[in-house]
């Protein structure tokens, strides 16, 4: 593009002559209209309005310092438009300064916790959370823009390592520099005076270590193994235990004592006895011992005691 110099209007006044400074036999017109004029007082507003009329813009300037201001960049309202970058920024200029004063202000709020509002502003509560990180404060990058709600939203971006980071933030501004709110958990944890999970210190990937993670190759995992069940053993039948008969405890002798004169006793019932399988010994069942009128014990006899018998008397 060149820079063309102005000579003065022509005859008829409506035109104003150009020459070019390098080569002074080229000139060229210009009308001097109500164009014109407007670029010459600075007028954006009117320039707009006649692009708008003339059906050269295809997004209003009212339009496109909105979404400007929702925070888009200038590149994406460029593209959403169909008109160069150059023409979008000579009104998205004024609302990319208003975002910016926005985003100062907002590190100079306090932030708002369960008990109220901190002492501490933004900048210093992130400050201080940054050097317990080990994070380089000088990377980050702050920005603003209005919500739906047409409430700021403060968005701090800053990287480590390989990961690009962002935590939002509510502004409301208000006296004592206003307040913000944490919108994630990004927020919240920068907010957090003691974080209950240990901090990580992340260091920059060196020269070496990069070109060596470019060119490992990445193996594909091996298959695990497949554990067999064992077949299941055979059980031998157990042959039934052998039934033990029955042990019959004798009774050991009692000791000698005087022999009492025997007392007539009423003769004894019959016991039935219950018969059992062949297989088996029955079991002597002795009766009961006799007792006198008087309920004393029968003494065995001195014959009784030395054959180990006992009479029936």
């Amino acid at each position: 593009m060149r820079a063309l110099r102005v000579i003065g209007l022509d005859e008829d006044g409506k035109s104003v002559i150009l020459e070019d400074p390098e080569n002074r036999g080229e000139r060229f017109t210009l009308p001097a209209d109500e164009r014109l004029r407007a670029a010459l007082r600075g007028d954006l507003a009117r320039l707009g309005q006649m692009q708008i009329e003339s059906g050269e813009a295809l997004m209003r300037p009212r339009e496109i310092q909105a979404r400007i201001r929702a925070g888009e960049s200038i590149e994406q309202v460029a593209a959403a438009a169909g008109m160069p970058t150059h023409r979008i920024e000579r009104f998205a200029y004024p609302v990319l300064l208003e975002r910016s004063r926005t985003a100062d202000l907002a590190q100079r709020a306090h932030p708002v916790r369960e008990d109220g509002p901190d002492v501490q502003t933004l900048g210093e509560v992130v400050a201080h959370s940054f050097g317990l990180r080990g994070h380089d404060l000088s990377d980050t990058k702050w920005d603003a823009w209005r919500g739906d709600d047409n409430r700021w939203i403060v968005q701090l971006q800053w990287k480590t390592g390989r990961s690009e980071n962002r935590a939002h933030w509510a502004f409301h501004p208000g006296a004592q520099g206003g307040t913000v709110t944490a919108l994630d958990d990004a927020a919240v944890d920068l907010m957090d005076p003691n974080p209950n999970r240990t901090l990580r210190t992340v260091r920059p990937v060196t020269q070496l270590a990069r070109q060596a993670l470019e060119t490992t190759p990445v193996l594909p995992a091996a298959p695990a193994p497949v554990a067999e069940e064992p077949a299941p053993v055979p059980v031998p039948a157990q042959a039934p235990a052998p039934v033990a008969a029955p042990v019959v405890a004798e009774k050991p002798a009692q000791e000698k004592l005087p022999e009492p004169e025997p007392a007539p006793a009423p003769p004894a019932p019959p016991v039935k006895t219950e018969q059992e399988p062949a297989a088996e010994k029955p079991v002597r069942k002795d009766p009961p011992p006799k007792r006198g009128k008087k309920n004393h014990p029968i003494v065995p006899s001195w014959e009784d005691v030395l054959l180990g018998v006992r009479s029936n008397r």
